[in-house]
């Protein structure tokens, strides 16, 4: 029995799904070894997922198109796509309903840091990225505008920005923009693993009273909470999964529109709208707030999908493209703007730890790294200064990754 008219077969298609929680199981296992009190959390299902692609994907790719399934192989890089796309949509709309109840008050109180603060990563990302292409140019046997294209596409990865990736790629043109992939693949890893470590070191080497700070960044939000409505709310469903539904829907539209070379993506649109149903809680008396239970698991399954889907993509690409000068290169895009967002929020903005954490995962437009400070932090409330810098990131990264292109 064939699918898709002989493109791809039952057992083939069933073999993907076995490797999806193959990979989650044993993922999930890695994260949960503990050195020291640092762990990888849900970063080892990435872990996992990049060895699977580095190992498995080119002798299962070999092995489909040995059997003439070329569009099976095509099929599945889609498939993979899709199984990020779908972490995606369900991770950042849950955090937009958890984080909306206290992001706009949080928002309009510390605005201006906010704002700083995503400036400040990614400005300090971009002249690490000018400095390299400065200097490495010189050192390099690709042309000037290759090597260019390869170090934007370093910083898109370090900053794990698919935005940036995309504008990236339009900036340097269809000839070019097969470095810019590259360059996405090869810092992408360490993008994910050091925001993900760094959110735990950092408390550690502070020795921050992590309980005394939850407590305060809780009665901070608690403050900005909308009122309970005191009429009887009309639920759509027990769990809340159809304004769940509804708000991802919107998300996805209103991300699909571009600007220029801007737009939204799914994850802003996603993260816009679910902002909105979550500060609301109901339009009228019907209730658009879906249970926390329910918005905990989507949230952490999202996250799971997403690290798989380009966990494995990634690794297929990572031993073929990686050499060591472009590796030191995004982990310096990526460590750098780090330690200068946090010294900048803690010292000159006064934000809390906290918060400031928070920040630096929106600033570094890193998902994964989001999940893991909710796990460090104890609390959900740290989605509220994700939600709040990620906009500003976003448009940011996409403005300097351009500029480079045109100054270089």
């Amino acid at each position: 029995m064939e699918f898709f008219n002989g493109i791809l077969t039952i057992k083939e298609i069933t073999f993907l799904m076995f490797s999806v929680f193959a990979i989650s199981a044993v993922g999930y296992l890695l994260g949960r070894i503990t050195i020291k009190g640092v762990s990888l959390g849900t970063a080892g299902v990435f872990i996992i997922a990049l060895l699977y692609g580095c190992i498995f994907y080119d002798d299962l790719s070999a092995q489909l198109m040995a059997s003439g399934s070329e569009e099976s192989v095509t099929f599945i890089k889609s498939a993979l796509k899709i199984v990020e796309n779908l972490g995606l949509i369900l991770f950042v709309t849950s955090v937009g309903f958890i984080a909306g109840p206290s992001f706009f008050g949080n928002f309009k109180k510390n605005f201006k840091s906010y704002v700083a603060l995503a400036v400040m990563i990614i400005l300090s990302g971009g002249l690490v990225c000018a400095g390299c292409i400065a200097v490495g140019r010189n050192f390099s046997n690709l042309q000037p505008d290759e090597f260019t294209a390869m170090l934007v596409g370093l910083l898109s990865g370090a900053l794990t920005s698919t935005p940036g990736l995309s504008a990236s790629k339009e900036a340097v043109g269809a000839d070019l923009e097969g470095f810019v992939a590259v360059g996405s693949g090869i810092a992408y890893i360490f993008g994910v693993i050091g925001v993900v470590l760094f959110v735990q070191l950092v408390p550690k080497m502070l020795k921050v009273d992590m309980k005394k700070e939850r407590e305060s960044l809780i009665a901070a939000d608690s403050g900005s909470n909308k009122k309970v409505y005191n009429g009887k709310l009309i639920e759509m469903d027990s769990f809340g999964l159809m304004p769940f539904a509804v708000a991802s829907i919107l998300g996805i539209t209103i991300g699909s529109f571009k600007f220029g070379n801007f737009s939204l993506s799914t994850t802003g649109g996603c993260l816009l709208v679910s902002l909105i149903f979550g500060h609301f809680a109901h339009f009228g008396c019907v209730s658009v707030m879906p249970k926390e239970s329910t918005l905990k698991v989507l949230r952490e399954l999202g996250l799971m999908f997403f690290l798989i889907g380009a966990g494995v993509n990634g690794g297929a690409q990572f031993i073929d493209n990686v050499k060591p000068v472009y590796f030191l290169y995004g982990m310096l895009m990526t460590t750098i703007p780090m330690i200068i967002g946090f010294i900048f929020a803690k010292y000159v903005l006064k934000l809390s730890i906290l918060n400031t954490l928070g920040s630096i995962t929106g600033g570094m437009t890193s998902t994964p790294a989001l999940g893991t400070l909710i796990s460090t932090a104890g609390t959900e409330n740290v989605a509220s200064a994700y939600a709040a810098t990620y906009p500003v990131a976003l448009i940011s990264v996409v403005l300097v990754s351009q500029f480079l292109v045109m100054l270089f």
